[in-house]
């Protein structure tokens, strides 16, 4: 299918619909196309309702595509092209995730394209931060999330010639402004040990070193960003993952910590955090000489929240990325990991022995 004829969204027409669904529905005729809904942010998305003449396919199909207002941005954090080049590479993920019937990149216009499946269409229930997992359902995801890792772990990725392009996980700047704001916005909201900080030392003294430390230890391919939003539950309360544009190669923590300490409330995490980790390390599907220790994997999530609070305190200062309730919802739960998980004295720890 030729990209260039890739339409705007009022204007699909049944006739590209068919060529774009044609490779894994054969013989399909859509005879309508009718725009459900759009929702342009960060990238441009839509759900599209299909009918059709001949055969029969997905009733309906999600798209997206880069935004021009945000594209540059995605860009300089690396986080434009990589969703649509996994699902070009065409290697299995061992964990839910939409099937893409379509996918390509416009690197001459900072642009790409995906055509796939709308996962409320066999019951998935995508979640943001005011709708929080229940523990079982966290578990399962934590599971997903062991089977990703070790499916990449080591040599899997690297020896992976179709993923020779995934890039490591590696620091960028420009947070700064945007933490100041959301320090002021969340206020008494989150713990006084955070408050007490600036968004200097919030980035440069935690959130830069912690994600130093990711090129270090373990490797393995990351979701990259795996906070609640970027997740859906089906209805046997499997946790499937969307949204793989942040995609990466580095130290499993990350993903682990951004998405445990998000996916639950703060009452439910306290008391569980801990077993859900053990849960996730005795999902670790890999032989004993590559299997990290429980109390490395222990440490890893406590330093991870220096992630999940930077870049949520950054989100909270507008309210163009996100939702503010969703954004404050977040920023919260991970202020409060980095105080009850001690994030700091865990950095310290790991950048001793990085």
């Amino acid at each position: 299918m030729n990209q260039q004829a890739m339409p705007s969204w009022s204007s699909m027409t049944p006739e590209w619909m068919t060529a774009a669904l044609a490779p894994t529905h054969p013989g399909i005729e859509v005879s309508r196309v009718e725009l459900l809904l759009r929702d342009d942010g960060t990238n441009r998305r839509a759900r599209f309702g299909l009918e059709y003449a001949i055969g029969s396919g997905p009733r309906t199909v999600f798209a997206k595509a880069a935004d021009p207002a945000h594209a540059k941005l995605n860009a300089s954090t690396g986080g434009v092209y990589n969703e649509a080049r996994l699902f070009i590479a065409g290697v299995h993920l061992p964990v839910d995730h939409p099937d893409v019937y379509l996918a390509f990149v416009d690197e001459p216009n900072v642009d790409f394209f995906l055509l796939m499946e709308d996962v409320t269409a066999r019951g998935g229930d995508p979640r943001d931060s005011t709708r929080p997992l229940t523990v079982e359902q966290a578990a399962n995801g934590v599971r997903a999330l062991a089977r990703l890792h070790s499916a990449f772990w080591g040599d899997r990725l690297t020896g992976c010639s179709a993923l020779s392009w995934v890039e490591p996980f590696v620091v960028w700047r420009g947070m700064t402004r945007g933490i100041d704001i959301g320090l002021k916005r969340a206020g008494d909201t989150i713990p006084p040990e955070v408050r007490s900080l600036d968004s200097a030392a919030i980035e440069g003294d935690f959130w830069t070193r912690y994600v130093s430390t990711l090129a270090h230890g373990p490797q393995t391919l990351l979701h990259g960003d795996a906070h609640i939003g970027n997740t859906y539950v089906l209805p046997d309360n499997e946790v499937g993952f969307l949204d793989w544009q942040v995609l990466r190669r580095g130290n499993p923590s990350v993903d682990l910590g951004y998405f445990l300490q998000g996916a639950l409330t703060i009452e439910d995490r306290r008391p569980n955090d801990a077993a859900l980790v053990a849960e996730y390390h005795r999902a670790l599907d890999l032989p004993v000489d590559e299997r990290p220790t429980l109390e490395e994997t222990w440490l890893g999530y406590r330093a991870s929240a220096a992630h999940g609070l930077a870049l949520w305190l950054a989100t909270a200062a507008s309210d163009t990325w996100q939702r503010p309730e969703v954004s404050m919802a977040l920023a919260q739960r991970y202020a409060a990991a980095f105080v009850d998980l001690d994030t700091p004295a865990a950095i310290d720890d790991l950048c001793a022995t990085s």
